[in-house]
C-alpha cells in the first residue's frame, strides 16, 4: 500500500518514518509539511519524494499517516477521505466534536478504513493484558496516572517541548486519550456525557478526571505534564472481585507499535471490518474529553 506520510515533527521524524520505511507491506510514497525543507528532509532519510501541494500527494496514495497537531490533522484528514485514501490518525483525532465527527462522516461516505494510533493499544503486551482483563470483568474501579513533566522547570529536554499545541491543551488532550484507549475497553463506555463526567485542574497545570462507565464501574485520571520530574508517573490499575491488577509497565517501542498499527489498518482494508481504534473510536474519546474541558470552562 502507497502511503503519504503528513507532518514533519519529532513524531514524524522518530516514529512514522522508520514504521513506514520498515513495514514489509508498505512503499513511503512521499512527505508533505507546512516546512518544505524538513519535508525534503524526512522524504530522504525515508523514503519517497517531498510534495508542496498536499492534494498531489493524495492523489498518489492509497492511503496517508498523520503526525500533526489535531486541529491541522482534522481537516487533511477529511480532505484525504474525500481523495479515497485509508486513514492512519494519531490521538486525538480533533480538539472539538464537530471536526472529530466531520473526520468519521468522511470516511464512512468514502469506504475508507481508519485507524487512530494510541501507542499502548498496539502493542502487543498492552493488548493481551487488556483481553485478560475484558475476558475476567467484575472490575468496579479503574485508575489512569498519566502525569509527564515535559513543561516542568527543571525539566530534561523533550522533543516535544515545544509543541505549542501541546503547551495550550495540556495533559488532558495530550495524555488524556491514552489513558481512556486502555480504560473503555475494560470498563466499557462512558455512561453519559451529561452526568458521568467529572473534572478538577489542580497545581502543576494537572487535571484529575471522574468517568462513570455503563457496566457501573468508575474511573479516575490523573493527568499532566508539568509536574514535577520526581512525581512522573504512568500507571494504569483495576480493582474488582478479582482483585488488584496493574498494568505492565514495560512494552514495545513506538516504532513497532506503529507497525502494528498499519497492520491493522491494511486488514480492515482487506477485509472491510472496522478496528476497535478506528476514528469512531477517536470520536468517542474527543467526545469525553471535550465534555471533561467544559466542565473546567475552557
Amino acid at each position: 500500500m502507497r502511503f503519504g506520510l503528513l507532518g514533519t515533527g519529532p513524531w514524524a521524524e522518530l516514529a512514522h518514518g522508520p514504521a513506514l520505511r520498515d513495514h514489509p507491506d508498505v512503499e513511503l510514497a512521499g512527505v508533505w509539511g507546512r516546512r518544505p525543507e524538513a519535508a525534503a528532509d524526512i522524504a530522504e532519510r525515508f523514503g519517497g519524494r517531498p510534495y508542496d501541494d498536499v492534494d498531489a500527494l493524495l492523489a498518489d496514495c492509497d492511503a496517508v499517516a498523520v503526525a500533526l497537531p489535531p486541529d491541522i490533522q482534522a481537516p487533511l484528514a477529511v480532505r484525504a477521505a474525500k481523495a479515497g485514501c485509508h486513514l492512519l490518525l494519531d490521538k486525538p483525532v480533533a480538539t472539538t466534536v464537530a471536526a472529530a465527527r466531520e473526520v468519521a462522516d468522511a470516511a464512512e461516505a468514502a469506504g475508507v478504513a481508519s485507524v487512530v494510533f494510541f501507542t499502548l493499544r498496539f502493542r502487543p503486551e498492552t493488548a493481551a493484558w487488556l483481553e485478560e482483563q475484558r475476558v475476567t470483568g467484575g472490575w468496579q474501579l479503574g485508575r489512569a496516572d498519566w502525569l509527564g513533566g515535559i513543561f516542568a522547570e527543571g525539566a530534561a529536554p523533550s522533543p516535544y517541548a515545544a509543541s505549542p499545541w501541546r503547551r495550550e491543551k495540556g495533559g488532558l488532550w495530550d495524555v488524556g486519550p491514552h489513558a481512556l484507549s486502555v480504560l473503555l475497553p475494560v470498563l466499557g463506555d462512558v455512561a453519559d456525557l451529561d452526568g458521568s463526567v467529572a473534572a478538577v485542574s489542580g497545581a502543576g497545570e494537572t487535571v484529575q478526571l471522574a468517568l462513570r462507565h455503563a457496566s457501573g464501574a468508575s474511573s479516575t485520571c490523573a493527568l499532566g505534564l508539568a509536574v514535577a520530574p520526581a512525581a512522573a508517573v504512568t500507571r494504569v490499575e483495576l480493582r474488582g472481585t478479582a482483585g488488584v491488577v496493574t498494568l505492565p509497565e514495560r512494552g514495545s517501542d513506538a516504532v513497532t507499535a506503529l507497525g502494528h498499527a498499519v497492520d491493522a489498518l491494511l486488514a480492515s482494508a482487506r477485509t472491510g471490518e472496522p478496528h476497535p481504534c478506528d476514528i469512531r473510536f477517536g470520536v468517542r474519546v474527543t467526545e469525553i474529553l471535550a465534555a471533561a474541558e467544559a466542565r473546567l470552562g475552557g
